[in-house]
């Protein structure tokens, strides 16, 4: 398996380093992965078929539409199943929704969430523990053998290339993703990407924040600079004290089109850091909700009666 050591043995061949998050940011992946493998499996592996249409929304909103986007795939399961289960139109239903709290008590105690480690803790796990964690194992893995049947041609957002032809010449580039590291080679080879990168890392070396964190020791924190399109891209430069540089979800063309010609610069030049940055994880910060729709429409409901 690899590891964290892999990432802290590195040594700086450049003065800069950027981290590049993968689905959604480098890549327009998420909504396939989504729509078409994380959710068919989460509905057929956790009987959700009776309330198929309630799943699938409440999927995709934690997966793609909310702060959580981004998030590793084990715990926005379990956002998922209980966003579901607190809906009045399933509870109508008499339907049931798994709760799983054998994996819940394996994530507060897991550092590095993937399919491995899962493995290796039922090795010892017994009843309905092993039960409920061979459950979720049979989904990951079906969903990794979705992905890899069905995801790919896939090209990169548009100026990724460019971008990162022009920052390999200042910056040693890391991919940082909780997406397996299996997929992620897959993805970057496919279309000429990994040349650019020093490693790949992925949800087996543990979070975005141990990556970033783990391999930003060799460099001064104010010539790191982590580019996402989730907060917890985000929440992971701020747990390792370096720069954040936004790709708005819808915006993403855009986005990389201004990294290029505007925000690259001004990080090379040590300009970027304060009231600039600050704008654009404002802007970014606002495009993604705590609240589902759902939620915010029974609200209004409540508001327009009073």
């Amino acid at each position: 398996m690899e590891t964290l050591g892999l990432l802290a043995g590195l040594r700086p061949t450049k003065p800069f380093l950027i981290g590049v998050d993968s689905d959604g940011c480098a890549f327009d992946t998420m909504d396939i992965k989504h729509k078409e493998c994380f959710i068919p499996n989460t509905i057929k592996w956790f009987g959700l078929q009776p309330v198929a249409r309630y799943a699938r929304e409440a999927a995709e909103f934690v997966n793609l539409y909310s702060k959580w986007r981004g998030l590793n795939r084990f715990p926005a399961l379990l956002r998922t199943l209980d966003l579901l289960a607190e809906r009045e139109e399933v509870q109508a239903r008499n339907v049931v929704v798994p709760h799983l709290p054998a994996t819940r008590q394996w994530l507060a105690r897991e550092s590095k969430p993937a399919n491995p480690a899962l493995e290796n803790t039922l090795q010892d796990a017994t009843g309905d523990e092993a039960t409920e964690l061979r459950r979720v194992l049979g989904w990951s893995r079906a969903v990794n053998e979705a992905i890899a049947e069905l995801v790919r041609g896939i090209p990169p957002f548009p100026g990724v290339r460019e971008s990162l032809q022009c920052a390999v010449h200042y910056a040693d580039i890391l991919v940082v993703s909780a997406t397996p590291a299996e997929a992620l080679q897959r993805e970057w080879n496919e279309h000429g990407l990994a040349a650019f990168t020093r490693l790949i890392a992925g949800q087996e070396m543990g979070t975005k924040a141990d990556q970033l964190r783990a391999a930003a020791a060799g460099y001064p924190r104010e010539r790191v600079l982590m580019i996402g399109d989730a907060p917890g891209d985000l929440e992971a430069a701020r747990a390792s004290g370096v720069c954040f540089y936004p790709i708005e979800p819808g915006a993403e063309a855009e986005s990389w089109k201004r990294f290029l010609s505007e925000a690259l610069e001004l990080f090379l030049a040590g300009r970027y850091a304060g009231v600039y940055e600050e704008h654009l994880i404002k802007e970014f910060e606002q495009r993604l909700p705590d609240t589902p729709p759902w939620r915010r429409a029974v609200t209004a409901e409540v508001m327009r009666r009073c």
